[in-house]
């Protein structure tokens, strides 16, 4: 197996003795990200008044390029950004009339952040959900079509990698050709895929929103989300900010136009620090020769080696028979098992920690994650003192 530590030495530098097992929430970041928000720093101080201009003009094109370039997608400038996820998610649901309830589909195990949007939605009586339960995982897709196929729906929004499963969402081309409506916007939530599951988005790019970031899998840390706009979408934000008409702030005139591409769904002023840490992550894999199927393979080595290790510790509730998942061989990069209550899920991780494993929880699902920076060599025997 090849080792990728080199890329990551500040990190592990700072954290010695350290088994970080929360890559898919809190992933280190490659040592090119240092030199990065130097650069950021540097060119904020030679631009000053003329940052924006140069921001626009060199760096969002560049990273937009890296992005369509791992995502197979045909048109740069049909990706927008913005700080975090919810931000896109929220103007493209600011698209309906405030007096329009609308019908959304989605499932029970979306993240946060969408999950408590519509729930509040729900109270406002802006929304009627289909919560369609992930778990029995065989048979997902198929209890999704029948929705599909069934009712109207306004908003889809599903995720490409469940957070609290690892499970992939297989055959998300079926599902978007089966909607009927092509007024039916339909989001897909990759901030667990992008950068991780090989991903081809070629065949979709005309009909779906695909919303992802930078803090897990393309590790440039918090700040830097995208949204992937359909290239004939017309829909008008309500919830809008100057970066949206930004060609045009010279001549503006109180009306409310739009910019060219993806830039209708821009918001306002941001960090751009975390912009330059993702075009260095992505450049840098470029330069190693790590596109994602090559990361993919290398964390599901990883994985292997992990629960061979697992195995060998016969813990009571760490076991494999505890993993949530449908075939490892389409799964995310991290493993989840499901422990018989929150409160001894969360015990589990506070004294994995005191060994020196780092992880988290969600619930009652204990979560392990896997990244360029594991040699795969695990030392899990501390798995018999807890």
């Amino acid at each position: 197996m090849k080792n990728y530590q080199h890329l990551y030495t500040r990190f592990l530098q700072a954290h010695p003795g350290v088994q970080h097992f929360a890559c898919h929430s809190h992933h280190y970041w490659p040592d090119a990200t240092f030199e990065a928000h130097m650069q950021f720093w540097q060119d904020s101080c030679r631009y000053v008044d003329e940052k924006w201009d140069y921001f626009f003009s060199h760096k969002i094109p560049q990273a937009q390029r890296l992005i369509c370039e791992n995502l197979n997608l045909s048109r740069p400038e049909q990706i927008v950004f913005a700080p975090n996820t919810h931000e896109l998610v929220s103007r493209v649901l600011s698209c309906w009339p405030g007096d329009q309830k609308i019908k959304v589909l989605t499932t029970d195990s979306e993240f946060y952040s969408f999950d408590r949007q519509m729930l509040r939605w729900e109270e406002a009586g802006r929304a009627e959900v289909v919560r369609v339960p992930t778990q029995p995982f065989q048979d997902l897709e198929e209890r999704l079509l029948r929705e599909i196929r069934t009712q109207h729906f306004d908003f889809i929004f599903l995720s490409q990698v469940f957070f609290n499963s690892g499970v992939v969402l297989k055959d998300l081309p079926a599902l978007v050709k089966a909607v009927p409506s092509p007024e039916t916007v339909i989001v897909v939530d990759g901030y667990h895929g992008f950068m991780a599951v090989p991903t081809d988005l070629g065949p979709l790019e005309e009909r779906i929103f695909y919303v992802a970031g930078s803090y897990k899998y393309a590790q440039g840390g918090e700040g830097c989300c995208f949204l992937w706009v359909p290239p004939a979408c017309t829909l008008r934000p309500q919830y809008t900010g100057w970066f949206a008409g930004f060609g045009d702030l010279a001549q503006y005139q109180g009306k409310v136009g739009y910019g060219p591409g993806g830039l209708r769904f821009a918001g306002s002023t941001m960090d751009f620090a975390a912009l330059y840490r993702l075009i260095a992550v992505l450049e840098t894999f470029k330069k190693e020769s790590l596109d994602v199927p090559t990361i993919h393979r290398h964390v599901q080595a990883l994985q292997g080696h992990f629960l061979q290790e697992l195995d060998r510790q016969n813990h009571p509730w760490i076991h494999r028979g505890a993993l949530l998942q449908r075939g490892l061989e389409e799964h995310g990069h991290f493993l989840t098992f499901q422990i018989p209550d929150e409160k001894l899920c969360a015990q589990l991780v506070q004294k994995l920690r005191e060994k020196h494993l780092f992880t988290d929880h969600r619930q009652d699902r204990l979560r392990f994650g896997f990244g360029l920076y594991h040699s795969g060599e695990y030392d899990l025997s501390a798995l018999k003192e807890i």
